[in-house]
């Protein structure tokens, strides 16, 4: 039996939110899931650890692929920016090494 991805709203399993927060929506509804497990998502405690940071990516990936128009040219342009910006440091870094090793 295959993991089941945490993220997604469960129809099965009820948010701690209905009781809280989200009183009077209706908990069977896809939009109300989708917006408790959004809350759920931005509640999450932070740590700072790969697995952490692994997932922050995991969940900016799954909102701009949900995105639409400028949202999702926004999002690809912080891609190409930090993909950029990797590159840069990854020539300056093997440019340094080279030069060292060349004498």
């Amino acid at each position: 039996m295959a993991p089941r991805d945490t993220d997604q709203p469960d129809p099965g399993r009820r948010s701690r939110l209905f009781d809280d927060e989200l009183i009077g929506l209706d908990p069977a509804e896809p939009e109300v899931q989708a917006f408790a497990a959004h809350l759920d998502r931005m509640r999450r405690e932070s740590s700072f650890t790969v697995e952490a940071s692994l997932t922050g990516v995991g969940d900016f990936a799954d909102a701009a692929n949900r995105a639409e128009g400028g949202r999702r040219w926004a999002a690809v342009l912080v891609v190409l920016l930090l993909l950029t910006g990797v590159v840069y440091v990854a020539s300056t870094i093997l440019t340094a090494v080279l030069t060292i090793m060349a004498g």
